[in-house]
């Protein structure tokens, strides 16, 4: 590949994927000419074109901008949900151009910096996040590319003037992650995923403990305990283990308690306790990735009072656990979960935060081959709310999967449920009586978000009356 210092400008093919545009984002502020395209405009295409990055919605050559069209000094990233006929990519790998997937991309940039690496089938975003935040608090600080939009800095990429630490999001898709090689890494999860790329959960866990082996001599690895990953043959690395509460763990929590909305507690790590602490936002499953991203920052070398106060001013990310509207008579509720284990957890957060109020789920799956290989175990995790109801799959990458239908999720959840077009949402929220609402999927769903807030802010007005 060629060197990234030889080269002026980058196009990106696929620009709004989070990702990419994190990328982009570091590429710009390099002083490299930044431009691409995507499929539809979003809030981050928006904001990427606010930043002075041309960003083009048409896929024909024609709309590539000229000063992208020298091979000799222009890169070529690309995301692999990007078909491989597109016009576009076709025509920069047949003209000879330097042509790389983002996680290669990612791979390289990473190598001169010293690596904290966050994998995980779900949790990732926000240990992420949280991680780099941490080290932001503290004297040591960080560069950081993020699978989420977060809410203390407003972007998915972040940089230090001085720094040599970076914080990645090891993406599993793909096998991206295999292109990283961290000095410290944290596994979250391994619950099965992605079994049209692997295929059999026993190919996805080893992919996780390929991952495990690219950690460099004399590194750090932070396994969530449960993960069952057979990590001793690793030798020259430390491991440790951490849980929510679990005290056999070498990172836990204790004396968690939950007071106005947010939780209390202390985090045990293997030097000491670290008490006084309040995570600044709300839910049970994010007290868990605490621990994570503490375990993390406290192995990087952040001190106690530092841990305190990044946690206590942490603000989370866009689409986490994410309000939209708070009040005595409804709150609606934004969550990425697209994955049955997420909803689970999702699930427990709210019944934890509501347990007295009817809780409505808005769900809308992510992709036919996940919704065929987990339908049952989305089912189940629905089954915790009080009423559910079901979008369409929403497809991304992927054609249609005969038989494989959103009604397959809602004919097995316990609770009631029903598949509900888009239109019809805020009649059928209304309808149903919900004191909590929360959306939940890893496609377009959070489009809707504006036009439910409104409804529901007009009912309430006309509810007081």
């Amino acid at each position: 590949m060629m060197q990234l210092h030889n080269i002026s400008g980058v196009y990106f093919i696929g620009i709004g994927g989070i990702g990419m545009s994190a990328l982009a984002r570091f590429f710009r502020q390099t002083g490299k000419e930044v431009a691409g395209y995507d499929k539809t405009a979003t809030r981050l295409t928006d904001e990427l074109q606010a930043e002075g990055i041309d960003v083009t919605f048409a896929d024909g050559v024609e709309m590539i901008p000229s000063q992208f069209l020298n091979r000799e000094n222009t890169l070529v990233v690309y995301t692999p949900a990007v078909p491989a006929d597109h016009p576009q990519l076709v025509w920069f790998q047949t003209h000879g151009f330097e042509v790389a997937k983002r996680a290669r991309v990612l791979g390289i940039i990473s190598e001169g910096y010293s690596s904290i690496c966050v994998a995980g089938t779900h949790g990732k975003t926000t240990v992420t996040t949280l991680t780099a935040h941490l080290l932001k608090q503290s004297e040591l600080d960080c560069h950081a590319f993020l699978g989420g939009i977060a809410k203390n800095y407003q972007t998915n990429y972040l940089s230090s003037p001085f720094s040599r630490l970076v914080v990645l999001e090891a993406d599993e898709f793909d096998r991206s992650f295999l292109h990283l090689s961290p000095a410290l890494a944290v596994i979250t999860a391994t619950d099965a995923d992605h079994l049209d790329i692997y295929g059999d959960q026993q190919t996805f866990a080893d992919a996780f403990e390929a991952f495990a082996a690219r950690i460099k001599p004399h590194g750090m690895l932070v396994a969530k305990k449960g993960t069952n990953l057979a990590l001793d043959r690793f030798s020259g690395q430390c491991h440790f283990s951490y849980s929510l509460d679990d005290d056999a763990c070498d990172f836990y929590a204790r004396d968690i308690r939950l007071q106005n909305g947010l939780y209390h507690f202390s985090i045990v790590t293997p030097e000491e306790v670290i008490d006084d602490l309040t995570l600044g936002v709300p839910g049970l499953l994010n007290v868990e990735n605490a621990v994570a991203a503490t375990a993390l920052a406290v192995l990087a070398g952040a001190l106690p009072h530092e841990i305190r106060k990044g946690l206590a001013s942490f603000q989370g990310i866009r689409r986490r656990f994410d309000y939209w509207l708070r009040s005595d008579q409804v709150s609606l509720i934004d969550d990425y979960a697209h994955h049955p284990e997420e909803i689970r957890a999702t699930a427990s957060s709210v019944k934890a935060l509501y347990p007295d109020k009817k809780i409505v789920a808005v769900f809308q799956p992510h992709l036919y081959s996940r919704t065929h290989d987990f339908y049952n175990e989305f089912a189940a995790a629905l089954s915790i709310f009080d009423e559910v109801l079901l979008m369409d799959i929403y497809p991304a990458r992927e054609q249609p999967i005969p038989g494989v239908t959103a009604q397959m999720i809602a004919d097995r959840v316990l609770c009631p449920a029903k598949v509900c077009q888009r239109h019809d949402l805020p009649a059928q929220i209304i309808a149903s009586g919900a004191q909590v609402v929360i959306t939940m999927g890893a496609g377009d769903i959070d489009k809707e978000l504006p036009v439910l807030k409104a409804h529901l802010e007009q009912w309430m007005n006309e509810e007081n009356c």
